[in-house]
């Protein structure tokens, strides 16, 4: 373990249940709110994997871990991400918020010991997917979607409901849109996302919105 994490799991024993662990670490750092929220979407993950014939140990891995960098404030996400060496975008320079999903694909390798591919690529985009995204990949970002960690109901939902129960792809293309017709209110526009909507447009046969 990097010395960068040493200090975040003084006094935490870890048992080898993952939704234990997790939960345990995450509530020490007084992160509640992510606790349950990851929770829900590691439960949400093995729901939509069962629909749609994912690998659901992968999903629930993924939905566990895809917010343990969240531990880390947004004032301090730049520096840990330097210091992980982390490829760091303009966008997410500018919005620091963003680079949680690259950190905690990196504590999900180094402290969790997480090696496979399919997981860490869905840790790593789940807040902005990106192009070519594999199943899994779509399955965490919009599970994180559905069960989100807001209060009230998301704006979304239904748009992205009604296309779940037509395809995953459909499902994430709705959240897709609402935030590519939604983008100027937001604080940046993560070229991933962007490539995301672009792509995933074409490959359901959707004219994109101008």
């Amino acid at each position: 373990m990097r010395d960068i994490f040493i200090d975040l799991f003084k006094e935490l024993e870890f048992t080898g249940d993952l939704k234990k662990d997790t939960y345990n670490f995450l509530t020490k750092q007084n992160r509640f709110r992510i606790a349950e929220h990851s929770q829900r979407v590691a439960k949400m993950c093995k729901v939509l994997a069962k629909q749609y014939g994912a690998n659901e140990e992968h999903v629930e891995i993924a939905g566990l871990l895809h917010d343990i960098g969240g531990v880390y404030p947004n004032d301090r996400r730049l520096f840990i991400s330097k210091s992980l060496g982390v490829d760091i975008l303009p966008e997410e320079e500018k919005v620091p918020l963003i680079l949680h999903q690259k950190i905690s694909k990196a504590m999900a390798k180094e402290i969790f010991n997480i090696n496979s591919h399919e997981i860490l690529s869905a840790i790593e985009c789940h807040t902005t997917l990106k192009k070519e995204a594999s199943k899994v990949d779509k399955i965490l970002f919009i599970a994180d979607k559905i069960e989100w960690d807001q209060d009230g109901i998301p704006p979304y939902i239904e748009e992205v409901e009604n296309g779940l129960n037509k395809s995953l792809e459909m499902g994430v293309f709705a959240y897709l849109k609402y935030q590519w017709k939604n983008r100027h209110k937001l604080l940046v526009m993560h070229p991933w996302l962007e490539e995301a909507y672009k792509d995933l447009s074409k490959n359901v046969c959707i004219v994109r919105d101008k």
